[in-house]
């Protein structure tokens, strides 16, 4: 068989996730696997329409595609996203119609599931036939066991295309609402204080639904808002996945393009931060995307600390549970707080009107008290999974992460804290008792409260 594999890393061969690859290719060399880079050429095939169409035409030779690519900041590198907006654009989805697919991730497995679940999704808008996925560890490939299961992932999925296996749908097409919005005038505009506010977005027609959002968020001030344009700013590249800056925070673009500078003045310096943009596929837009994986040159570092963040979306956004987990997940890395999303998928105008106004009314009023809600798991798991792996394997190239994580107190390894592992292991003795564990039940449901009770007396 011959299977196509899109390659989503810009360091094309030399990466993590290609070796996953090779190691197929060598255990079953009876299959041509044929590697084609897609995020280290994303600028030629964007400018170059045969080169476009020779990859088409890759894919529509081949018998099943294979999608590769190391996580970037929660989904794909944003290159990659530009070459599925692409396809779109283009008119070149009957490509992959009925064609098998799978999905091939490498990464610590932090938000690795929004990745899978996104690519899943565009497999199935593409109707293409998806019949598995492995989200590996970047370091898999060196143990035994992950070489028995990545094994095992690609015979099964090279046995579904050869016995032309039924492959499932999960996601539904997206369906698009029509409301076709007017901001209105506001009446009673909400004083910022000394707060100050700044949109973010990828807007460039101010007359769509996401312009006239923005026009009402920002009209619902008495005091002026700024407004940074990411589609018009002097960007000059995507994240190339070099770690440059893994030492002092310093991007390879440093001094090249307005991006560091543009984040460090105007983002990190507001105390609301409102997100505005698109839905475009299942998430919004490559520039976005890039935006996001531009910002990692603060590597594993919350980089915009103790900030009141809104989202403004046109689009379905009930149907994206991926980019709202997405955003809530880096919402909270950031230690802020997520007030909330607003997007036009109402019927009319004036809910959105009142929707868009009271998000501006509670951003002010959440950042004058300083609230930050308490992180769930995404916040929580997120964070020991970076603890982990930049006090291991990961602090000789993230040196400036390993220095803040220590500064800041991140290495709160439970096992360190000598007294509760003293408290439970003579727990654990007193219970081997009869008597003891026959009470035990009864006795430990207010023995959990009591430590509380001094909170509530007065």
């Amino acid at each position: 068989m011959k299977i196509i594999v899109l390659n989503g890393s810009p360091k094309g061969d030399l990466s993590v996730t290609m070796q996953y690859v090779a190691y197929i290719q060598k255990r079953f060399p009876q299959h041509e696997l044929k590697i084609i880079n897609i995020s280290e050429r994303i600028k030629r095939i964007e400018k170059d329409e045969p080169t476009f169409q020779g990859i088409m035409d890759e894919v529509r030779m081949s018998d099943a595609v294979l999608w590769a690519f190391p996580l970037y900041l929660l989904l794909v590198p944003s290159q990659y996203k530009r070459f599925i907006e692409l396809i779109w654009e283009r008119g070149a989805t009957d490509v992959f119609k009925e064609k098998y697919a799978a999905v091939l991730t490498t990464s610590i497995h932090f938000f690795d599931h929004t990745a899978n679940d996104y690519m899943r999704a565009i497999c199935d808008d593409l109707e293409m036939r998806f019949v598995g996925a492995f989200p590996a560890h970047m370091r898999d490939l060196m143990e035994k066991e992950g070489r028995q299961k990545l094994f095992l992932f690609a015979s099964t999925f090279f046995e579904d295309v050869e016995k032309n296996a039924p492959a499932p749908k999960i996601f539904k097409p997206m369906t698009y609402g029509n409301l076709d919005y007017v901001s209105s005038p506001v009446e009673d505009k909400i004083d910022a204080q000394d707060k100050k506010v700044v949109i973010v977005t990828d807007c460039e027609d101010i007359q769509t639904n996401l312009g006239q959002m923005i026009k009402r968020f920002k009209d619902s001030f008495s005091t002026p808002v700024e407004v940074i344009n990411i589609a018009e700013m002097n960007i000059k590249g995507h994240c190339l996945g070099c770690l440059h800056c893994g030492f002092e925070y310093l991007c390879r673009y440093e001094g090249k393009d307005d991006f560091n500078e543009v984040f460090r003045t105007k983002v990190q310096t507001a105390d609301v931060i409102v997100f505005a943009g698109m839905i475009v596929d299942r998430y919004l837009s490559s520039t976005w995307q890039m935006f996001f994986c531009r910002s990692f040159f603060y590597n594993h570092t919350p980089s915009v600390v103790g900030k009141q963040v809104g989202l403004i979306i046109s689009g379905p956004l009930s149907q994206t549970t991926t980019l709202r987990q997405a955003i809530e997940g880096w919402v909270q890395f950031q230690q802020s707080n997520l007030v909330d999303f607003v997007s036009d998928q109402y019927e009319d105008s004036v809910t959105l009107n009142l929707l868009l106004t009271d998000l501006a009314r509670r951003l002010i009023s959440f950042s004058e008290k300083g609230y930050i809600r308490p992180r769930n798991f995404l916040g929580v798991g997120g964070m020991k999974i970076f603890r982990d792996e930049i006090y291991g394997g990961l602090r000789g190239i993230f040196q400036a992460d390993h220095r803040y994580y220590k500064k800041q107190g991140f290495y709160d390894f439970p096992q360190k804290n000598y007294k509760k592992r003293f408290m439970a292991d003579i727990m654990t003795l007193f219970t081997k008792i009869p008597p003891i564990r026959k009470e035990f039940p009864r006795r430990i449901k207010k023995g959990m409260i009591k430590p509380y009770q001094k909170y509530l007396k007065g």
